[in-house]
């Protein structure tokens, strides 16, 4: 049986699973911060003469979306080519916009695209992010996955030099092992246990990441 497949002309972004964090030893000075992270792009297939599909907003919260090289579409959750399901979405840009979910697993930027011609009007589409959790493992968002958009609790990561560190698998899997664990999250570095080898900016409500060598 045919299924219904919804597309826009929107162009879409993957945010890697870079740590946006700094690095420093405990009693020290602030730390450098990482620069931003890598992006890979994907344009979604041409869009038909109107929309289509599951809802009025495009990849709307518990939507589902096709996982492939160059493009990302919005597809049934029952159908075999669903391979993540949105979990938050907003308008505007992940820097002045809501965090995702702790576990995301990835971030799909949503270009605006607002049709020339329209007839009913609602084929517009505005700038926004989708927060993306997979629908079968693995979950490089949870604790120690080895990536997602956010660092938190449980995470690993490898120190890149100059102040800066990166996210890595806790279990050895990655392409680097991981050096620190991060197993607070507080307000403050004072506030870190004693044990506390290397400070994580995590951003939230509790900023600072205590993390101990592994």
């Amino acid at each position: 049986m045919a299924m219904r497949v919804r597309t826009y002309p929107v162009a879409v972004c993957v945010l890697a699973a870079l740590l946006t964090g700094c690095q420093s030893a405990p009693g020290g000075g602030t730390g450098r911060e990482d620069r931003p992270g890598e992006r890979r792009t994907a344009t979604a297939s041409p869009a038909p003469a109107r929309p289509s599909g599951y809802g009025a907003v495009f990849l709307a919260i518990d939507e589902c979306s096709s996982f492939g090289r160059t493009s990302f579409t919005e597809v049934s959750c029952a159908s075999e080519r669903a391979a993540a399901r949105v979990v938050a979405r907003h308008d505007g840009t992940v820097r002045d916009g809501p965090r995702c979910p702790a576990t995301t697993d990835f971030v799909l930027h949503i270009s605006e695209q607002r049709p020339s011609s329209d007839e009913d009007g609602d084929g517009a589409v505005p700038q926004g992010y989708a927060c993306m959790r997979n629908l079968q493992p693995p979950h490089p968002g949870d604790p120690g996955g080895g990536g997602g958009p956010r660092t938190i609790v449980g995470d690993c990561v490898h120190d890149l030099g100059d102040g800066k560190v990166r996210e890595t698998a806790c279990d050895g899997t990655g392409e680097r092992k991981p050096q620190y664990k991060v197993t607070k999250a507080v307000d403050s570095r004072s506030e870190c246990p004693a044990s506390t080898a290397l400070y994580v900016r995590l951003g939230g409500t509790t900023p600072v990441g205590c993390a101990r060598p592994v």
